[in-house]
C-alpha cells in the first residue's frame, strides 16, 4: 500500500458539474487500496513531500492560481515527485497552444489560427471564437464576426471558426487505454451527457490523440465536436485535471475505470523500486 496525495479543490464551483462529489466517490474508493490525503491546490507544494505519489483531480482552472501552480509543478519535477497525471502532458496542461501545432500539421481538428496571416485561411464562418492561450473553463473566450477578425491582437490567443456542429463527444481514458465516452446531444447544454457507444472509426480518431500526447501516467479526456459533414474534429484534450463525470456512467463503467486507476497508480508507485 502507498500513500497519495489527492488534490482537488471540493469548493470550486463548476457550470452544471458537482466536482466535489465526483472527488468525495473517487477518493474514498482508492482509499480501499492506497493510503489517501485530501489537499486544496494551494497547499500542494507544501505537503506532496510527505506522499509516495500526487494525484491531481479536480482542481479547478489552474489560471485562478497560476502562480501557486507554477510553484507546485516546478517543485514536482525538481524532486522527481510521482505525478498522476504526468507532467509531460502536451495537451491542455502545457496551454492551447498544441491546437495550433495540429491545425498546421493536418490533424482533425478545429481550423486553428494564431498569426494573422493565417486569419484568411480560416474557414467562412458567421462567427469566430477568440480564446487566450492559458484560458480554461471559458475563461477569456469572446466571439467575433469576420469583419472584426483584423481588430483581433492574436498575442497569446487563437482563433478559430465557430462550427455549427451536430453534438459534442468525449472520449475517456487511463493511460492509452479507453474507457467510455458520454455525449452532448444538445450543443447549448455541453454539460447535459449521456451514455455514447463510439465506433470503430470514432476510436481511432481518439486514439490518434492519446497516442500523440503519449502521457506516462494519468487521465485524459478527448474533447471532439461532430462537424456538419459528419467528421470528427478535435476541440480539446484534456489532460491535466479533466472531470469524469462518473455519475453518468454505469456501474460496471465505473468499477473498469476504478480498477483501471488503481492499476496504472500501482504501476507508478512500483516504479520507486527500479
Amino acid at each position: 500500500m502507498g500513500s497519495l496525495l489527492y488534490v482537488t479543490d471540493l469548493g470550486y464551483q463548476a457550470r452544471g458539474r458537482r466536482y466535489c462529489d465526483e472527488d468525495i466517490w473517487l477518493a474514498g474508493r482508492l482509499r480501499e487500496e492506497f493510503d489517501v490525503a485530501l489537499c486544496h491546490p494551494l497547499d500542494a507544494a507544501a505537503l506532496m513531500d510527505r506522499f509516495d505519489a500526487v494525484v491531481v483531480r479536480n482542481s479547478g482552472p489552474v489560471i485562478h492560481y497560476q502562480e501557486a501552480y507554477d510553484t507546485f509543478r516546478a517543485a514536482a519535477l525538481a524532486t522527481r515527485t510521482r505525478m498522476f497525471n504526468s507532467l509531460t502532458g502536451k495537451g491542455d496542461m502545457a496551454g492551447k497552444e498544441y491546437l495550433l501545432h495540429l491545425s498546421r500539421e493536418g490533424f482533425p481538428v478545429i481550423p486553428t489560427a494564431g498569426r494573422r496571416e493565417e486569419f484568411g485561411r480560416l474557414p467562412d464562418a458567421d462567427e469566430y471564437v477568440v480564446k487566450p492561450l492559458l484560458g480554461a473553463d471559458s475563461v477569456g473566450l469572446r466571439f467575433v464576426d469576420r469583419a472584426r477578425l483584423t481588430e483581433v491582437d492574436p498575442a497569446g490567443m487563437l482563433v478559430q471558426p465557430r462550427i455549427p456542429f451536430t453534438y459534442e463527444v468525449s472520449f475517456y481514458y487511463v493511460g492509452r487505454s479507453f474507457q467510455y465516452a458520454l455525449y452532448a446531444p444538445d450543443p447549448e447544454a455541453r454539460w447535459v451527457l449521456k451514455p455514447y457507444e463510439p465506433t470503430a472509426e470514432d476510436l481511432e480518431f481518439a486514439q490518434r490523440f492519446v497516442d500523440w500526447n503519449d502521457l506516462a501516467y494519468g487521465i485524459q479526456r478527448v474533447d471532439a465536436c461532430r462537424a456538419p459533414g459528419g467528421e470528427l474534429l478535435l476541440v480539446e484534450l484534456e489532460d491535466l485535471n479533466p472531470y469524469l463525470s462518473l455519475d453518468l456512467v454505469g456501474e460496471p463503467e465505473r468499477e473498469r475505470f476504478v480498477t483501471a486507476v488503481a492499476a496504472s497508480l500501482r504501476e507508478l508507485l512500483g516504479e520507486a523500486g527500479r
